[in-house]
């Protein structure tokens, strides 16, 4: 994992999109390093990936499987983290939802705001009924 944030090779624009979710980590969210721990991230990455899930499938739905997860960057108390969660395949049951994550940093250091894609992953979600048994996920 590269630590200079500075580097301009790093900073890219956000997706056209809204985000599913946006949100500022604080001090209590770090790990021993200072950096925010990737369990705060994975939490909340696993929250953006149900949105579009639940939407999709009318209903519940649980995690069946984490298929994927990169940390590309660290994430910094105070960074504006916003997570943008795509459907890429419905199967019988199942919705696979891929989650990138950007932080928006340097303003409140009364420097330029940076955008850097810090987090990219796969999630897969079942569609659950009221007993938690697996349903089929409603044709559109």
């Amino acid at each position: 994992m590269r630590e200079n944030n500075s580097d301009p090779a790093l900073h890219v624009p956000l997706p056209e999109a809204q985000p599913v979710l946006r949100m500022v980590p604080k001090s209590s969210d770090t790990n021993h390093a200072g950096d925010i721990f990737g369990g705060w991230i994975m939490s909340q990455v696993d929250i953006a990936g149900t949105i579009p899930a639940i939407r999709r499938a009318r209903g519940r739905v649980a995690t069946v499987a984490v298929n994927s997860f990169v940390f590309k960057q660290p994430v910094l108390v105070g960074d504006l983290v916003s997570f943008y969660a795509d459907i890429i395949k419905i199967g019988r049951t199942s919705i696979t939802v891929d989650v990138a994550v950007y932080a928006q940093r340097g303003l409140r250091e009364g420097g330029e705001e940076i955008c850097i894609k810090v987090t990219e992953a796969e999630l897969t979600y079942v569609a659950i009924d009221e007993n938690r048994r697996p349903r089929p996920v409603p044709k559109i």
